[in-house]
């Protein structure tokens, strides 16, 4: 038995994985554990998950893959420094390179370990999350992201277990730095907050898109170039220089009112980038004339964009890993090490999400009678929550390991009825809290998806955004966005059993097999991870009826 444990420990979304003998054992977001989204926490608390998951001590673990080459990483941020002239810049660099250094010796010394330990470059990590977890033994591999080791871009080719990278884009040209600042322009959180703006676009009107294409000019090869006189980000931090403010406004206060010029901005932000990330996407087609193309990175969270990629870019099939942002690094750090350090075979993909922990009915029974609720062991799960779903009622849905990334896969999900238009408003306002113009997912039955979709595509993760059926438009309001299309998920009795169940009940009692799907969290949470969670949640919002395995609670009828 061969053991290796990845770790994305040195920015964001910091996480671990665990792999034995070349298959994911479990896989552990920091966030979900210390309850800070998007949190730069040392992922001890997910590490101690996975080891615990493997019935296996640190003394057991062969080899650890950190997601970040600290040399790399000093050697291209000097040169940049140099090249800029800028001292205080080298200075910065090499004391963030020193602490990333500590943090590993830190790991060392708290956790005992003195096995091998390997570094792996943030793209490369990227890369090897996405094409080593496929299905495919051959595809184009392509990364988007803010950046990482001074690159926002690569491209490259997997071959069975080996990766070779073919081109490149070096920062400060970043699609996701483009799209960060306008996130930033419109009043959200910078590099977290993006998938606000991709829900806000389609509220605008096409009037400023051509209007910025100056912004990213796109070069040969799928190479491109951000025109960084309107920006800042690539100087002492930030998003607009003054001459991008003095273009394009001042930023919007956060929670004020949202503009008809704010949704204009996003629609032109979300075209930018879309036309960009299928420009370097053609390339990389041409370029390998591969037809399966595998997309990781922040920006690979564009569901949008990927749906463009998939349609326009020429390939037949594309898969993107559920952890794509810097969260599945810790997958593509270990991955890397056993293909591409240990030369070891292929024998495992991603055929599900379901990760993350799982708890035993007794937790699930402490956690409601703690807090004065009356529980009730029903003999089908499935069936009791289609049948409330189905009357009007918005169900906390918690079962078996919870789903890896930003997206609820039907294991740590919020589920209501699709038909009903008015519960846009009821789970936004009354149970998310968050902003009235964010849509919800359709989960639909993997075997009726093309009923309801154009151009469906097996979609498990939830990273496409597809066309409604016009006929169908009208039939599931609350999961069709304002543009007419949802970001749907794909939901097959192999990837989720239980939930495959849910959908069929919902149908059998509606004739809809959609059910509205979103996040089990509450608006700046984490999705939930332990009951305790759930069921505070559950309370705090204006959920009906709460699922922990097969233990329900409601609340009383709403007058």
């Amino acid at each position: 038995m061969t053991a290796v444990l990845g770790l994305n420990c040195f920015s964001h979304d910091t996480s671990a994985c665990l792999l034995v003998d070349g298959a994911v054992v479990a896989i552990g977001e920091q966030e979900r554990f210390d309850r800070d989204q998007h949190t730069k926490h040392f992922p001890h608390a997910a590490i101690a998950y996975c080891l615990q998951q493997a019935g296996m001590g640190i003394d057991q673990v062969d080899a650890v893959a950190f997601a970040h080459h600290a040399a790399l990483d000093f050697a291209r941020g000097a040169a940049d420094a140099v090249a800029r002239v800028s001292p205080k810049r080298l200075a910065a660099q090499a004391y963030t390179d020193a602490r990333l250094v500590l943090k590993e010796r830190n790991f060392r010394r708290i956790w005992g370990y003195k096995g091998k330990v390997f570094h792996v470059g943030h793209h490369s990590a990227h890369a090897a999350a996405a094409f080593f977890s496929s299905p495919y033994d051959r595809a184009a591999v392509l990364t988007l992201d803010r950046g990482g080791d001074f690159l926002s871009t690569t491209m490259a080719i997997g071959e069975g277990n080996r990766l070779r990278q073919i081109n490149q884009v070096r920062n400060p040209h970043s699609l996701g730095e483009v799209y960060t600042a306008f996130t930033w322009l419109l009043g959200f959180r910078p590099n977290a907050d993006e998938g606000k703006l991709m829900g806000l676009a389609p509220y605008g009107r096409d009037v400023l898109a051509k209007d910025i294409r100056d912004l990213v000019h796109l070069g040969d090869d799928g190479r491109f170039k951000v025109n960084l006189r309107w920006f800042k980000y690539q100087r002492e931090g930030g998003s607009f220089s003054k001459a991008g403010l003095a273009r394009f406004g001042p930023p919007r206060v956060p929670e004020s009112e949202i503009t008809e010029r704010h949704q204009d901005l996003a629609y032109a932000c979300q075209d930018l980038v879309e036309e960009a990330g299928l420009h370097v996407a053609r390339a990389l087609r041409q370029a390998t004339g591969m037809g399966r193309l595998c997309l990781a990175g922040g920006v690979a969270l564009n569901s949008v964009m990927n749906a463009r990629i998939l349609a326009e870019a020429g390939f037949d099939e594309m898969y993107v890993v559920p952890a794509a942002s810097d969260a599945g690094n810790a997958l593509g750090a270990a991955a890397w090490v056993w293909h591409q350090e240990m030369g070891k075979p292929r024998s495992w993909s991603m055929d599900h999400a379901f990760w993350g922990p799982s708890w035993t009915e007794k937790d699930c029974a402490s956690a409601l009678t703690a807090r004065g609720l009356e529980i009730r062991k029903v003999a089908d799960p499935a069936a009791e929550a289609a049948e409330r779903i189905a009357g009007g009622k918005v169900v906390g849905w918690f079962q078996g390991r919870s789903e890896i990334g930003p997206r609820a896969l039907g294991a740590r999900s919020i589920l209501a009825d699709p038909r009903r238009a008015e519960m846009v408003e009821t789970v936004n306002a009354r149970i998310k809290r968050r902003e009235a113009f964010r849509p919800f997912a359709p989960s639909v039955l993997d075997e009726r998806g093309a009923e309801y979709f154009e151009n469906y595509s097996h979609n498990p993760f939830m990273l496409l955004v597809l066309p409604v059926r016009p006929d169908k438009r009208s039939v599931i309001p609350a999961v069709t966005h304002v543009d007419g299309t949802g970001r749907m998920q794909s939901v097959s009795p192999s990837f989720n059993p239980a939930y495959h169940r849910l959908i069929i009940e919902f149908d059998r009692r509606t004739g809809v097999p959609v059910v509205l799907n979103t996040s089990f969290n509450l608006r700046g949470e984490p999705m939930v991870n332990r009951p305790e969670e759930a069921v505070e949640d559950f309370l705090k919002s204006e959920m009906d009826a709460l699922f922990l395995g097969e233990l329900m609670a409601e609340k009383p009828e709403r007058t």
